[in-house]
């Protein structure tokens, strides 16, 4: 009887840790697709601004030089600089979501000794915390809310670096999520022509200045592909968390029907047995019936 008990006290827990994982799939679903419907609303702005960047760097003057363009070869790599902006989750329950990025920014740091990281999310920085790697700045709620003005103070967080690189996750178009690494700055003048969406970028007079026209575009891309970044991290991290929900909503269901299956055996076994003390209960009083008759009928 204990045996039948603990069955279907598992059973139980089972069907309420369910309960759990089904509604976190149904909010995660709900929070990826609003995460993809903000991406498409703001991928014009920041499509049109991308272009704006690939032609004036194609556009630049002959040995022109400006900060955002200096990619400081005159400084040793191992001395170099690197700010390292890691994007990760605020919580888990996502599968490898969190690990993948973690482990390829370890990577990247053993590589760069002279690093400076900041992060996003709180899974990352306890990561770090624990290990007792450094980490220069951490931005809170900003991978459970990514917006516009986050992005802009993260982008504007750092001056003093000589290069700047960002790891994320994004989401192909089989959604399926990978670990992306960019380099933000510095940026790479281009000397050939390139095309932005089946159109080819021609050449243009800069005006006022490139120099000018720099300082005021690039802090707007910067901001802008992290933003698009942390919102693809987003979506990123619900689509994952809902693959990690339907598989133990399925291995729930699999190991409920394995515990229903014992339980009724169980339970079988159970009314088997008792049937037969029951039958062989009353064969013995039947028998004690027999004796007590055969007694009396000798009495006489």
């Amino acid at each position: 009887m204990s045996q039948i008990r603990e069955i279907k006290d598992r059973m139980n827990g089972i069907q309420s840790t369910m309960k759990i994982t089904k509604a976190m799939y149904m909010i995660s679903s709900t929070k990826m697709n609003t995460a993809k419907q903000k991406a498409a609303n703001t991928d014009p702005y920041f499509y049109s601004l991308r272009k704006q960047i690939l032609t004036i760097l194609q556009n630049l003057p002959d040995h022109f030089e400006h900060p955002y363009l200096d990619s400081r070869e005159y400084i040793d790599e191992k001395h170099q600089n690197k700010a390292i902006i890691c994007v990760t989750g605020d919580k888990g329950l996502a599968g490898a979501y969190n690990l993948n990025v973690l482990k390829l920014t370890e990577q990247i740091i053993k590589a760069h000794p002279n690093y400076k990281l900041y992060m996003i999310g709180e899974v990352g920085r306890q990561y770090f915390l624990r290990r007792h790697i450094p980490v220069e700045e951490s931005f809170l709620y900003t991978a459970q809310n990514p917006t516009l003005s986050r992005a802009r103070s993260i982008s504007s967080a750092e001056k003093t670096i000589d290069e700047v690189l960002i790891i994320y996750t994004r989401m192909d178009q089989h959604n399926q999520f990978t670990v992306d690494v960019e380099q933000l700055l510095p940026l790479y003048r281009l000397n050939q022509e390139v095309e932005v969406g089946g159109q080819t970028i021609h050449s243009i007079q800069l005006e006022p200045s490139p120099a000018e026209l720099l300082n005021i575009v690039i802090p707007d891309y910067l901001s802008g592909f992290i933003y698009s970044a942390l919102v693809e991290s987003y979506a990123s991290e619900n689509f994952a968390r809902m693959q990690a929900m339907d598989s133990a909503n399925k291995n729930g269901e699999e190991l409920l029907n394995s515990l229903s299956l014992q339980y009724n055996r169980q339970r079988q076994a159970k009314i088997t047995q008792e049937i037969t003390e029951v039958a062989a209960g009353a064969k013995a009083r039947r028998q004690q019936l027999q004796k007590k008759k055969r007694s009396q009928s000798t009495c006489k």
